[in-house]
């Protein structure tokens, strides 16, 4: 089983709790996203506890991280969109700290698991739904009339935005787990094959030789998609959130 490269994404179970034949384990997944939101939280914490005009490292990382997400959420959804900002940023920072931790040996990567990017894609289109309605009542609708549209091809391309609407958290959860789950997959092979290959003696450590330098490839591009998934998730979200602010207008 160790061997195996999808052994990494079982879900096993370190407290056992069932409350009337429901499981409610506590498990390696809750583990690491109690752990994401601690790594999270903790680090904007100590870069932000001592300010000064000077920043140091941590400090300007965080007014970075800061000015990176609320540049996005005005170019993805307006001024109005600002609302939002604690709302993107904590999906963003979430992310992006569970695609991190991911990448240690022996840590479970959670944004591979999904159960919880769509859950996180049906928070997004939830929160688009709900404020949408809330704020524009039925002229919410409107975002699935485009303006300009023939009145006889209105049902036709009225269809085609609500099928496409309707698919946004399956499309916004697959695009980050397959990535996520590919790329470890990828990278146990490469490490895999070094260890079979070492094992063979001499000969086999000279063969090792690629496999060792692909899995180095491997884990710098991994780091590199583990910050670009991210960021694609973060910006379809002020995308999606556009709709909501600005409604059918």
């Amino acid at each position: 089983m160790a061997n195996d490269p999808t052994h990494q994404f079982l879900v096993q179970p370190i407290i056992p709790i069932n409350i009337g034949g429901v499981d409610f384990s506590f498990t390696n997944a809750s583990l690491f996203m109690v752990a994401t939101v601690a790594a999270a939280s903790g680090f904007l914490y100590f870069a932000t506890s001592n300010r000064g005009l000077i920043p140091g490292r941590m400090q300007s990382v965080a007014e970075m991280s800061y000015e990176f997400i609320a540049s996005m959420l005005r170019e993805g959804a307006g001024k109005k969109g600002m609302v939002f900002f604690p709302f993107v940023f904590s999906l963003f920072m979430f992310v992006l700290t569970a695609n991190l931790l991911g990448m240690f040996p022996y840590f479970f990567t959670v944004t591979s698991q999904i159960i919880v990017t769509f859950a996180l894609s049906c928070l997004v289109i939830g929160t688009v739904v709900v404020y949408g309605f809330y704020k524009h009542g039925l002229h919410f609708l409107g975002i699935f009339a485009p303006s300009g549209v023939p009145a006889v091809l209105l049902p036709l391309v009225s269809s085609i935005e609500v099928i496409s609407f309707l698919s946004r958290p399956i499309s916004l959860s697959v695009r980050l787990f397959a990535n996520m789950l590919a790329g470890h997959i990828t990278l146990k092979v490469f490490a895999g094959f070094v260890a079979s290959m070492s094992a063979l003696g001499a000969i086999g450590v000279g063969g090792a030789i690629l496999p060792l330098l692909m899995t180095v490839a491997m884990t710098a591009l991994e780091f590199l998609v583990a910050f670009l998934q991210a960021y694609v998730f973060a910006v379809l979200t002020c995308m999606y959130l556009n709709d909501a602010v600005h409604g059918g207008h």
